[in-house]
C-alpha cells in the first residue's frame, strides 16, 4: 500500500512540474508604461529557440488582471491536465494585461480611445515582442486568440479586423457591443471602456462587412461559448445568427451557467483543445 501511494506521489509530482506559469513584461512606448503578462510554456521549452511552439492569447475581463487566469481558473494546472491526456498540443498561453479592479480610475479595455491606445499597442509592440521572445507564433497557422467577457469581445474583434493573424479565435461570455448608459456628465475611464466596446461593435461589424471581408473570416475558425443564465447571452445567439446568414461557419454552445469564473475555468477545457486542433502541424 505504501508503495502504491509512493508512486502516486511521484506521479503527481511529475504531474506538477510539466509546465511553467510565470509573469514578465514588456515596455510599450504607445502606452508609456511598462505592462506586465502571464505567460505559460510546456516542459519542453528551454529557451534555446531550437522548437518553434504555436501560440495562444488569452484575454481577461473588466475589472480583471493578467493573472486573474491563474489564480481564478487554475490556467497552468488545467492545461497541464489536458496536454497530459493528449488533448493539446505543447503551445504558449500568454495572458497580457488591460485592466484592474478600479475600473473608474484604472484603464481597461483592448481598444483604442483616449490616453490608452491598447490595441495599437497588441499589434505593434506586443504580438512582436512575445512571439520572439518566445520562439512562438510568426504565421497564422500558429496563432489563436481566445477570452472572457470584455477579452471574449476583444478577441472577436481583433479578429475580425486581423483574420490574417489568427487560425481560431474562443470567445466565452462574450461582451460584443454596448449601448453606453454611462452620461457624460460622469466621464471617467470606465466610461470610455464602455463607449469603445460600442464603437468596435463585433455585431455591427458583421452586419457591415463586405463580400471580400467576409472571405477572409471563412479562413478563421469560430467559437462561441456562453451561459444559458448569462446576461450577455443575447449578444452571442445574434452574432452567431448573422454570421450564419453571412455564410461564415461558426460554432455557438450554451451551457448551464452564468458569468463567473466556475463556467470560465470550465471553458478552458474546451478551448485549449479548439485552439490546438486549429493549428497547423509541424
Amino acid at each position: 500500500m505504501r508503495a502504491v501511494l509512493f508512486v502516486i506521489v511521484v506521479l503527481v509530482s511529475f504531474l506538477k512540474s510539466w509546465s511553467v506559469v510565470k509573469t514578465d513584461s514588456v515596455k510599450s512606448d504607445v502606452l508609456g508604461v511598462w505592462v506586465k503578462y502571464n505567460v505559460y510554456y510546456p516542459q519542453s521549452y528551454d529557451g534555446s529557440g531550437t522548437l518553434k511552439y504555436p501560440i495562444l492569447y488569452l484575454l481577461h475581463g473588466l475589472s480583471d488582471y493578467y493573472g486573474s487566469w491563474n489564480d481564478n481558473a487554475q490556467l497552468g494546472d488545467v492545461a497541464d491536465e489536458l496536454l497530459g491526456e493528449g488533448k493539446i498540443c505543447e503551445m504558449i498561453i500568454v495572458m497580457p494585461n488591460a485592466g484592474g479592479p478600479d475600473t473608474r480610475n484604472t484603464w481597461n479595455g483592448y481598444f483604442n480611445m483616449p490616453g490608452w491606445h491598447y490595441e495599437s499597442f497588441f499589434f505593434d509592440e506586443f504580438v512582436p515582442a512575445v512571439e520572439a521572445k518566445y520562439n512562438a507564433g510568426g504565421e497564422k497557422g500558429l496563432r489563436a486568440i481566445s477570452g472572457l467577457s470584455m477579452g471574449g469581445g476583444g478577441s472577436t474583434v481583433y479578429c475580425q479586423k486581423h483574420p490574417e493573424m489568427f487560425s481560431s479565435c474562443y470567445a466565452m461570455s462574450a461582451w460584443l457591443e454596448s449601448s453606453s448608459s454611462i452620461q457624460e456628465s460622469n466621464i471617467n475611464k470606465l466610461y470610455y471602456v464602455v463607449k469603445a466596446v460600442g464603437e468596435n461593435s463585433a455585431i455591427r461589424f458583421i452586419e457591415n462587412a463586405e463580400e471580400n471581408v467576409l472571405e477572409r473570416l471563412r479562413s478563421v475558425k469560430w467559437f462561441f461559448d456562453i451561459g444559458d443564465d448569462d446576461f450577455l447571452l443575447e449578444q452571442s445567439e445574434k452574432l452567431h445568427l448573422i454570421m450564419r446568414n453571412r455564410h461564415i461557419r461558426a460554432e455557438l454552445r450554451i451551457r448551464d451557467g452564468i458569468h463567473d469564473w466556475r463556467y470560465w475555468k470550465s471553458a478552458l477545457n474546451q478551448s485549449l483543445p479548439f485552439a490546438s486542433n486549429n493549428f497547423i502541424k509541424k
